[in-house]
């Protein structure tokens, strides 16, 4: 009797055991993507944490290495009932606050080219701001009820993480990755910034996917390009890709979109919202500059003069614009050789901040490469993330490993048509579009009105002059029938929708009546619709040159007042259908308003129309073109 009571025991206990381990929460998944799960979406269960995870580096004078401030949040089955899960990270700079907008805090663009300002920045002060262990609240609520656990970070110099501020040097790089080694258990995390009680990352499963918009999508990037194991995908969204194609354009001191007078150090301050607490003892520091005190400052002090003041400054150049060893170190994709990431890249084509060549340059490296690899588009402005289903299958196929066929699709560009939902793109086999060619369209005189511009050339065109005037805003000339300070050509009306896909170029023969000057290139869609709301009703797309730089990005040269140059550079890439009815307009000047620096207005550019000539990506050739102009 007391035999039968043991083994029917030991069946009930192990019928219960099971039905327990069943009852164990897990990820779920449907049609490829990771669905909300009851057990995981309690937020006031989620376990939340902070530690300070060591790096490799010291950038903020103190003889030891950084330690970056990481905050955790998961679902607290990864604690009661050991799950594990793989991780979505995000990293920034911007978490604990930034510098207000003060007077004077961006650079004065009112000079001369090829002379730096001569009233001095201001620097104001971040006060940091959050409060231990949140770093973040964001992207917990969209995937930790999906099954993840999800990590930020502030980057090195800002807010609890020690080190200094490089914008784009290699400790931005490293930070990240150090993080993603010990979610992968091979890096030491600690409980506070200075002791040694370890916190390890017992509940990862060693799979990390990062995401971000803006900075906080060029750490992303700037992690993969380490080749860090563990980093499977990464989503960037609208990353700054090169803080010089940023900064400057083909040679040309020129602002982001608007922040007119921004510059590598002003964004410096910007963020640089650490390193409150002292260097003790400043003996321990490695210093030869004069320019850095000799006592007992702080971490941000130290920096300041470091980076700010002496790397920043002797490097950044704003008077010559040229491409250097200072902006070639914070260039990314300078450092893609070690990538293993796949990549998903997302941008707006009206993007006139971090403009979309940033995305296109990596992606169309990435697949150079033999990375997986896809790249969205959408027409409206700055940021903008994929569809969260298609973020959703990315994480699911990288992180959680369920075979769910993206990797097999045959497109690989996404582009949300005008007018449509950001979360209907057409999916294309390509970006630019497989189908486009190039076909050079020339121009025709006409100032101070409008000439042409058709792909029919003919010889002695003759030459045309605009007259520089910084105050008068591009969109003015654009709209303006007439008018001395731009030169404007524009195709015959459009009978039939036109699709452009690419990156347009340019070459402008053209001579100056001073030895400097900007060169400024719209190409718009006319006439133009006053009232309209939608940002791509005008503008197709822009560029911006420096004449000085017609031979090299690296080194530039006077003008010789009167002699022509062949100046050659791209626009921005874009995809747009200029709809029936649309003239395309090309748009020469030379100060933009709202990008460029400010001369006094007067200087002379000379074009030759003969020398001059438009290249534009269009989708079915010369022949859609011809079509698409017929009366």
């Amino acid at each position: 009797m007391i035999k039968k009571y043991y083994i029917l025991t030991f069946f009930l206990s192990f019928f219960i055991l099971k039905s327990v381990a069943q009852d164990k929460a897990k990820p779920s998944f449907k049609d490829g993507e990771a669905q909300i799960v009851g057990a995981f979406n309690t937020p006031d269960k989620w376990i939340r944490h902070d530690l300070f995870v060591e790096t490799t580096f010291d950038t903020d004078g103190d003889g030891k290495l950084d330690r970056m401030h990481v905050s955790v949040t998961r679902p607290y089955q990864t604690e009661t009932e050991g799950l594990k899960l793989p991780v979505i990270y995000v990293s920034s700079p911007y978490f604990a606050g930034v510098a207000p907008d003060v007077d004077g805090l961006f650079w004065d663009v009112n000079n001369e080219l090829g002379e730096l300002s001569e009233k001095p920045r201001v620097h104001p002060e971040v006060t940091r701001r959050g409060k231990r262990p949140i770093i973040s609240n964001s992207h917990i609520k969209k995937w930790v009820p999906r099954g993840y656990i999800v990590v930020h970070s502030s980057s090195p110099g800002t807010g609890l993480s020690q080190g200094s501020p490089t914008v784009g040097d290699d400790n931005e790089s490293l930070a990240p990755k150090t993080v993603v080694d010990w979610l992968c258990g091979r890096a030491k995390g600690y409980t506070e910034p200075y002791n040694k009680k370890e916190v390890k990352a017992y509940w990862s499963t060693g799979k990390v996917g990062m995401t971000g918009t803006s900075y906080n999508g060029t750490i992303p990037l700037a992690a993969a390009t380490t080749g860090v194991e563990g980093l499977e995908v990464i989503i960037p969204i609208a990353p700054n890709t090169s803080y010089y194609h940023y900064y400057r354009s083909n040679g040309l001191v020129r602002s982001p979109g608007g922040y007119l007078g921004e510059d590598i150090d002003v964004l410096y301050d910007f963020i640089h919202s650490g390193g409150e607490e002292p260097i003790i003892p400043l003996k321990n520091t490695k210093l030869n500059d004069s320019k850095i005190p000799k006592k007992p400052i702080s971490k941000r002090v130290y920096s300041n003069a470091k980076v700010r003041d002496t790397e920043m400054k002797n490097g950044m150049d704003r008077i010559n614009g040229d491409y250097n060893d200072f902006w070639a170190g914070r260039d990314y994709l300078n450092d893609m050789a070690p990538m293993k990431a796949a990549l998903l890249m997302s941008h707006g084509f009206n993007d006139w901040n971090v403009m979309p060549e940033h995305s296109y340059r990596i992606y169309k490296k990435a697949k150079e490469m033999g990375l997986h690899t896809n790249i969205y588009y959408h027409q409206n402005g700055h940021g903008g993330p994929p569809p969260l289903s298609m973020m959703n299958k990315w994480f699911t196929k990288y992180l959680h490993g369920v075979d769910n066929g993206i990797e097999n699709q045959p497109d690989k560009a996404y582009i949300v048509r005008e007018n449509d939902e950001r979360n209907q793109p057409t999916p294309y086999n390509d970006y630019p579009n497989p189908d486009a060619q190039d076909v050079t369209l020339f121009l025709s005189s006409g100032a101070p009105n409008s000439g042409g511009l058709t792909a029919e050339q003919s010889q002695k065109k003759g030459q045309e002059t605009l007259i520089d005037d910084y105050s008068i805003a591009g969109e003015e000339l654009a709209k303006s029938e007439t008018s001395k300070h731009r030169l404007l050509y524009v195709s015959p009306t459009l009978s039939k929708d036109l699709h452009i896909s690419g990156v347009p170029k340019i070459t402008v023969k053209l001579a100056s009546s001073k030895p400097a000057a900007n060169l400024s290139v719209w190409l718009v869609s006319l006439p133009w619709n006053e009232g309209k709301v939608k940002i791509t009703d005008n503008i197709i797309t822009r560029g911006w040159a420096d004449p000085q730089n017609h031979k090299s990005l690296t080194e530039s040269e006077p003008l010789i007042p009167g002699k022509f140059y062949d100046v050659t550079f791209e626009l921005q890439p874009d995809d747009q259908i200029i709809k029936a009815g649309q003239q395309i307009g090309l748009i020469i000047f030379s100060s933009d308003k709202e990008y460029t620096l400010h001369p006094k207005p007067g200087t002379e550019l000379t074009i030759d129309l003969d020398g001059t000539s438009l290249t534009l990506p269009i989708v079915g050739g010369l022949e859609a073109l011809n079509l698409a102009i017929e009366e």
